[in-house]
């Protein structure tokens, strides 16, 4: 996966929408004599039958409605795919958004991760409050300035609705200013990926332990514990100590940098997968006595970098990798050989991205550098032993709608029907798999040529990197992206999802 710089910010324009029809005055029952200016226009009743409502032929007026509606797909600007004309911006349609907030930060992020909190499952009130983790990715000439970045997100608000007189009061703490907090850890490196895994703590009464793996641009990975930084923002009087914001243990077995990385969700006290340009991967895992353990052989086969890495949902020993080289592997780290279970062919170009389902744990979603992403059916796979080289397997759906690269990807936590994906031509999506091929309703796109059905929604962010659901908040998608030099943050809920 390529880095590319943050460029200028351009602001996209405003969807027309239609206004009001004129409305025509009431005219009274009984009038006076009056002089018919038109009544020389028309020589009968049949001439004014034939002309229709505006004075022409009714198959003349409908032969014209009938053009205009198949040449709506030339007017209508898609985000993403049509270019704003000079002078031209683009607004959000607030009313499309139950939540959207735009934050800055000193320098892009090229990855971040969300950490679950205290504050409960499924919530809805506002305003809103979450926290997340991020690295920097600095100006080259400034590399020394990067950052491991520790945030809170408060007062995010919900969108304004109308609202009854009653309810005027007790919605005053829904319109307070987001409010955006963190604490910085020192780094002398961007930070090409980062992952968050949390430990339950021993005593109840204590926050987990919250521990992050950095995977850095000098191809080494940190892991740092930043519980204490999580503690500062909410228990006033809590210092950090130079000692607090230096790695736990720094893993340097790796040849070249990297991008894939994660911790395996059924290993509560840490075991981490990396995988770096060269191929090449390695599992690491926390010890007894809080030290870390790397495997001394490495998992191969991949002919390319590996560009992401997930662990399986339901198999504690079974990951998932995709590479540059068009292909994802299935691997089961018990084996003694060190070589893929499973191996398809799914991309004749860069597999970028990759999510692997929660809900439904044969279904992996993958997106490409030339802009397809697609939904595959692990069950359909061959083993690597039996299948033929370079086959490739069919799959279960597949979508060209962006024309740039994927660069992130994310099933919805708990509906394996929703998807999110976020794509190099400055778009943020998410889509709707229920939605049936061949349901009339569903293939109405307004006469919108070339948009699927299963498209749900477009929000528009410069330079978007990556983006993940809230697990704790249900349809909160948190993106990170960057504008004019600066970081950005967008955190919304639309009303789609």
């Amino acid at each position: 996966m390529s880095k590319r710089p943050a460029e200028d910010y351009e602001n996209g324009g405003t969807p027309l929408k239609g206004g009001e029809r004129e409305q025509k005055a009431d005219v009274p029952d009984e009038v006076g004599e009056f002089e018919d200016e038109f009544e020389d226009e028309f020589e009968s009743d049949d001439e004014i039958l034939e002309a229709g409502v505006d004075g022409r032929p009714d198959a003349e007026r409908e032969a014209e409605e009938k053009a205009d509606n198949m040449d709506v797909d030339q007017q209508t600007f898609i985000v993403g795919r049509n270019k704003l004309e000079p002078g031209q911006t683009m607004s959000p349609d607030l009313s499309t958004y139950d939540m959207l907030h735009q934050l800055s930060t000193e320098w892009p992020c090229l990855s971040f991760d969300i950490i679950k909190d205290g504050l409960g499952d499924d919530r809805s009130t506002y305003p809103a409050t979450m926290y997340a983790v991020a690295g920097t990715q600095a100006d080259p000439s400034r590399a020394k300035e990067n950052k491991l970045m520790v945030y809170k997100f408060s007062g995010l608000s919900r969108e304004e609705r109308e609202r009854d007189e009653e309810s005027d009061s007790d919605d005053d703490e829904e319109d307070a200013e987001p409010i955006l907090e963190h604490k910085a850890i020192p780094l002398s490196s961007t930070t090409n990926r980062i992952r968050a895994h949390q430990t339950p703590a021993s005593d109840s009464s204590r926050p987990p332990t919250t521990l992050t793996a950095s995977w850095t641009e000098a191809g080494e990975v940190l892991i740092h514990d930043v519980t204490p930084h999580l503690t500062s923002f909410d228990v006033p009087g809590t210092l950090i100590t130079p000692q607090q914001n230096k790695p736990l243990s720094t893993l340097r077995m790796h040849k070249s940098e990297g991008y894939g990385l994660d911790w395996s969700p059924l290993f509560s006290t840490g075991k981490l997968i990396t995988g770096d340009n060269n191929g090449t991967i390695y599992v690491t895992t926390r010890t007894a006595g809080g030290g870390w353990a790397t495997d001394s052989r490495p998992l191969t086969g991949h002919t390319g970098s590996i560009e992401e890495l997930q662990w399986s949902p339901s198999e504690k020993n079974v990951f998932a990798s995709a590479s540059s080289d068009g292909a994802i592997k299935i691997w089961d780290v018990r084996s003694k050989s060190r070589t893929a279970a499973l191996s398809m062919q799914v991309s004749n170009t860069d597999v970028n991205v990759m999510s692997w389902s929660h809900q439904t744990n044969h279904l992996l979603a993958s997106g490409d550098e030339d802009g397809v992403w697609a939904v595959w059916d692990m069950r359909q796979w061959k083993s690597s032993t039996t299948s033929v080289k370079g086959s490739k397997s069919s799959a279960v759906a597949s979508f060209n709608h962006h024309k740039e690269q994927i660069t992130s990807i994310e099933w919805h936590p708990t509906d394996d029907s929703i998807i999110a994906v976020a794509a190099g031509d400055n778009t943020l999506t998410l889509w709707d798999l229920a939605v049936e091929l061949d349901d009339e309703e569903s293939k109405d796109t307004g006469g919108v040529a070339d948009v699927p059905p299963q498209l749900l929604f477009v929000h528009y962010m410069e330079q978007v990197r990556e983006m993940h659901w809230h697990p704790q908040i249900p349809g909160c998608v948190v993106s990170t992206g960057s504008s004019g030099g600066l970081g950005k943050f967008n955190v919304f809920k639309t009303i789609s999802v």
